[in-house]
């Protein structure tokens, strides 16, 4: 190691400005390492939020490329078979669901009480209109009325449009449903134009007497979807009794956590009123 030495300073006057140069250098070092500290800071800050924008920008992707289906505006489920049912959120689209989506071979549902969805099983006409009587097992007879749907298939339809009526709301937990075709509803009765989500209906009808209310909840592919209680899945779920102490938005929360999915979303399938959240139904 070579050291210059200023021969106008003695020995102690070099050793002192060696120590200040020292000093400087050090400080300088010091500082050197904060800055690169701070832009280390910095850059892994910056590495962040393009991380977090490039998950969103690819979140947002998704979405647009997402098309979404037709009967996602409404209620929904399809039955075991593949049929695919629908049921209206509003008096605007229970209106909507019958001028536009009802059809000759579609059974129209809807819960013998005010306040009640307009529900369309599609392609579930049969032939006749048998009434199925209280306390019958619509499951343990197979036959079918044409190229209809099944016994079954209509059962679970019914309560689908029995849970998302009123009497969810006011906790009755069974409520008669009924089942008609297409020629035999309308928008005008004897004393005029019908409302507003209301319709005529004429000759006889199919009954599905003191339909119990439930809903099923389960996540498939990452969204959450809600079915009649009585149908089976494969996925675990989480069943909804009418009557209990937690209001939608509780039962909503309590759902989420179990099942790992959005709020917001949940939010769009629970009835209204008081339910009871039962794990594992």
């Amino acid at each position: 190691m070579r050291i210059e030495l200023d021969a106008s300073k003695d020995a102690k006057e070099n050793a002192s400005a060696y120590f200040e140069k020292a000093k400087k250098a050090k400080e300088r070092l010091k500082g050197a390492e904060e800055a690169l500290l701070q832009s280390k800071k910095e850059l892994e800050a910056l590495e962040k939020e393009e991380k977090s924008e490039e998950g969103k920008e690819k979140k947002e992707e998704y979405k647009i490329k997402r098309k979404k289906e037709w009967y996602e505006q409404f209620r929904f489920f399809f039955t075991p078979s593949g049929k695919l049912v629908i049921g209206g959120r509003s008096a605007k689209q229970n209106d909507l669901i019958y001028s536009k989506y009802l059809e000759e071979d579609d059974l129209f549902f809807h819960a013998d009480i005010q306040g009640a969805p307009a529900v369309i099983l599609k392609g579930g006409k049969g032939s006749g209109t048998e009434e199925v009587q209280e306390g019958t097992d619509a499951g343990a007879r197979d036959g079918r009325a044409g190229d209809g749907a099944s016994d079954e298939e209509k059962m679970l339809t019914a309560q689908f449009a029995a849970s998302y009526s009123s009497a969810w709301k006011v906790g009755v937990a069974a409520v008669d449903v009924y089942a008609v075709g297409k020629k035999q509803l309308s928008k005008h009765a004897s004393g005029g134009f019908v409302g507003k989500g209301g319709f005529a209906i004429e000759g006889e009808r199919e009954w599905f007497r003191k339909t119990p209310l439930g809903v099923k909840v389960f996540v498939r592919e990452g969204a959450p979807f809600a079915v009649p209680e009585r149908m089976q899945v494969k996925e675990k779920a989480v069943s909804l009794e009418v009557g209990g102490k937690d209001e939608k938005m509780k039962a909503a929360k309590k759902i989420a956590k179990l099942l790992s999915c959005e709020l917001d979303e949940l939010m769009q399938l629970l009835p209204s009123g008081g339910m009871r959240v039962v794990w594992g139904g």
